[in-house]
């Protein structure tokens, strides 16, 4: 191996940590898609370290189903914060609280209309 092992856990360490950072720390939907995208990028690079440090191909084939379930996550990701954004014109996920304490828009709404009708069902 060209590259010592404990550089490549240096690497996939410090790109995990930066992913975790900006899944955390950002309110922005698509920046905290792009942390788990890091996150994962980071467990590629020590799975492709790992099996070259022991000589078995399994962490290479790891390597290959996370870039599908990575690729399946950005399409499912990007499509539910477009529906998202069309709904509300906001990607703040401060604005997403629909098990929160307070109730969403769309529940207060509804929950007008029940009153208005005096409890009746139709």
């Amino acid at each position: 191996m060209i590259v010592p092992f404990g550089h490549v856990l240096i690497l996939a360490g410090v790109l995990f940590l930066t992913g975790m950072f900006c899944a955390l720390v950002r309110r922005n939907l698509i920046m905290i898609l792009l942390g788990i995208e890091i996150m994962l990028n980071a467990a590629m690079i020590l799975f492709v370290g790992s099996s070259l440090r022991w000589q078995n191909l399994e962490g290479q084939v790891f390597t290959l189903f996370i870039i599908a379930v990575a690729a399946a996550e950005v399409s499912v990701g990007l499509a539910l914060i477009v529906c998202a954004y069309r709904r509300t014109t906001s990607i703040d996920p401060n604005n997403y609280n629909l098990l929160g304490d307070s109730p969403s828009p769309i529940l207060k709404m509804i929950s007008d209309k029940y009153i208005q009708k005096g409890g009746e069902q139709g």
